[in-house]
């Protein structure tokens, strides 16, 4: 029989912590305050680069290598945790519900730590679990258990609601204005009026980050210019106002309504969905339509993400 896949909560990772040192799996909390102290060597690999890949080639004639991209491998977190349970008799109680969220399971979950007021959290599966049923164990139900948790994206990410920013198509095409014959300097622009299809998002981590984009219709077309490099997810469909096009940059999925895939769509101008992130700082987004396309001011792009670090 598979592994049963666990159901999990992606939207509030760490929300049992209440202070430092706290480690959240799921819907157990160990650490301070809890039957499942950390030992005072605590948890290793948590804050430590993974273990990177290297693209580098090296050189047939001379010394050294061409520099190829670094590409970070799961993170691998592993925990001491004394099982202490307040009475004797609470022993098989506690022993019982840390085997239960230590067990084998093929989904993913958030584990969550807080240190020094910062808390991140990355998906994780249990990896290895080590109760030792010693002579403290057998008489008092006390024992120095450990747990390793593989995190296959290694990225530890921000807590909290997700970040989200929202725009609708430009108002003015791309192109510029013709200026008439006559016109008196300084001249009043008057208000701001509509959207102008662009936004600033800003990834406060040290990582790259995998956004969730939404194209909201009624658009043809839609694309998402990332301007610092022009690359972009461009799709050749024509949304209609009941319409949602969601894409999972991590995932590398692209839905229609939450349901039937679309990434067939993708035009052959569109990059793979999973390389657009959003590196650490800020980065200028474009949202368009198919030139000549009408703009519709109740079509927009909704963009969704956590900052990420290393």
């Amino acid at each position: 029989m598979p592994p049963t896949p666990l159901t999990t909560d992606a939207t509030s990772p760490g929300s049992l912590i209440t202070q430092d040192g706290q480690i959240q799996w799921g819907d157990i909390l160990l650490g301070p305050g809890t039957d499942y102290e950390i030992a005072d060597s605590g948890p290793t690999g948590w804050a430590d680069l993974p273990v990177l890949d290297s693209g580098d080639v090296l050189r047939p004639d001379q010394h050294g290598a061409w520099p190829g991209a670094m590409w970070a491998q799961a993170r691998t977190v592993t925990a001491p945790v004394w099982l202490l349970p307040r009475r004797p008799e609470q022993a098989a109680a506690v022993a019982r519900e840390f085997r239960a969220a230590t067990a084998v399971h093929s989904g993913e979950q958030w584990l969550a730590v807080r240190l020094h007021g910062e808390t991140l959290a990355c998906r994780a599966r249990v990896n290895q679990r080590v109760i030792p049923h010693d002579r403290m164990f057998v008489t008092r139900g006390i024992a120095k258990a450990t747990v390793q948790w593989i995190c296959a994206d290694p990225r530890r990410l921000s807590v909290g609601p997700p970040h989200s920013q929202s725009t609708g198509l430009p108002v003015v095409a791309d192109g510029g204005l013709v200026w008439p014959a006559g016109l008196n300097w300084p001249l009043d622009w008057g208000k701001s009026g509509g959207s102008t299809g662009q936004l600033t998002v800003h990834n406060a981590g040290d990582a790259p980050t995998s956004p969730v984009i939404e194209f909201q219709g009624p658009v043809d077309r839609p694309t998402l210019t990332r301007r610092s490099d022009d690359l972009r997810l461009e799709y050749g469909i024509r949304l209609t106002e009941s319409e949602r096009l969601t894409i999972d940059v991590n995932a590398g999925t692209v839905v229609s309504n939450g349901t039937q895939s679309r990434v067939n769509t993708a035009t052959a101008g569109s990059a793979p969905e999973q390389l657009f992130q959003l590196e650490p700082g800020e980065t200028q987004l474009r949202f368009s339509c198919a030139p000549g396309a009408p703009v519709d001011p109740r079509a927009a792009v909704t963009v969704t993400w956590r900052d990420a670090h290393w």
